[in-house]
């Protein structure tokens, strides 16, 4: 069991391995990510990439499972508040073998509970060729030792890394009212925001996610997570982010559809996103509506085709509490297409 004061900064350790298939791909996307370069390998052939990749939120997930198999189901592990950066450098394709390393930053006691303390790592997704496929910072919560008593003995991770989605999935809810052409890049407007969708996670969802990419005992368990300091089962946070991917895609679906005959733009890839938070948890039974909102945009001077757009990403639930937030971008097609020299 490893505890608090077992992290020592500078430390360096590696994780485990997890081979990702063409069907394994396509099975997360299709639930969380259900673009054309993620589902469907003749259309990936015309994308920005070429080539059908995985979801950067998958590969996130992939991550934790690593991180999760390495040290954090044996350690007194009480969660994480947020992810203060992530960065994909390149894409996971079919038939990777992918690879994690995290290394220790800092760590501080808890002011305020003097039975924790927080650790802040930085966690390397990398693949067969040693490339880094991602790279994460983040704090992550540990008991102390003689004052917490760890995570529930169990096999959490007795479950495969490969995603299987329940026999009954929740819909992903449209907002009211008629939706708005998706807009290029000149036409993007800094503070203008849109209700993506909604979605209820229920206990087969929760558990199924977290069975694949966060095998932690209070996301399995209803019995272990009142032991919790949840005290309910919850969901895994890149399950809520995945959730927001979800309701992104399909936002995007009825925009691109609501141009009508009119040239839609493209969107390209992203780069990562920061200050992701999850500010309270995700019971079984929420509903979480997610919004965005354009903060910025900018000309890119390495894309001349393309301008990057700034959007500030919250999700809430019944009760009006945001329980998510982050700050991301990506790469969106001009429609005044600049002449290229």
């Amino acid at each position: 069991m490893l505890y608090f004061e077992d992290f020592v900064v500078g430390e360096t350790s590696q994780a485990g391995s997890i081979t990702v298939s063409q069907d394994d791909i396509i099975a997360y996307a299709s639930r969380f990510d259900a673009q054309d370069f993620h589902t469907d390998p003749e259309a990936a052939k015309n994308s920005f990439v070429g080539t059908l990749i995985a979801s950067g939120w998958h590969s996130c997930s992939l991550l934790m499972r690593l991180l999760a198999e390495s040290f954090i189901s044996g350690s007194s592990g009480m969660g994480a508040p947020g992810i203060d950066e992530v960065r994909w450098l390149r894409p996971v394709l079919p038939g990777d073998t992918l690879s994690a390393r995290r290394t220790v930053l800092e760590s501080k006691p808890s002011r305020s509970r003097a039975e924790m303390g927080l650790v802040r790592f930085r966690s390397e997704l990398t693949n067969q060729k040693n490339e880094t496929i991602l790279e994460q910072t983040n704090w992550i919560m540990f008991g102390r030792r003689g004052m917490s008593q760890g995570q529930p003995k169990g096999d959490w991770l007795a479950h495969s890394p490969h995603y299987v989605p329940p026999a009954v999935t929740s819909p992903i809810e449209p907002p009211a009212g008629e939706p708005e052409p998706s807009r290029f890049f000149e036409e993007l407007e800094v503070g203008e925001r849109h209700e993506l969708g909604s979605l209820v996670f229920t206990p087969e969802e929760i558990i199924a996610f977290a069975r694949s990419f966060d095998p932690q005992p209070f996301h399995l368990s209803e019995e272990a997570a009142r032991n919790s300091p949840f005290g309910r089962l919850a969901a895994s946070g890149w399950h809520t982010g995945s959730g927001w991917m979800a309701a992104m895609v399909g936002h995007r679906k009825r925009g691109l559809a609501a141009c009508g005959d009119e040239p839609a733009p493209r969107l390209g890839p992203s780069p990562g996103f920061q200050n992701l938070r999850w500010s309270k948890p995700v019971f079984a039974g929420d509903r979480i509506t997610y919004h965005s909102e354009v903060t910025d945009k900018r000309a890119s001077a390495s894309r001349p085709q393309w301008g990057l757009f700034f959007h500030r990403n919250t999700g809430v639930n019944q009760n009006g509490e945001e329980v998510f937030s982050f700050d991301g971008c990506v790469f969106v097609e001009r429609r005044d297409q600049p002449t290229l020299p």
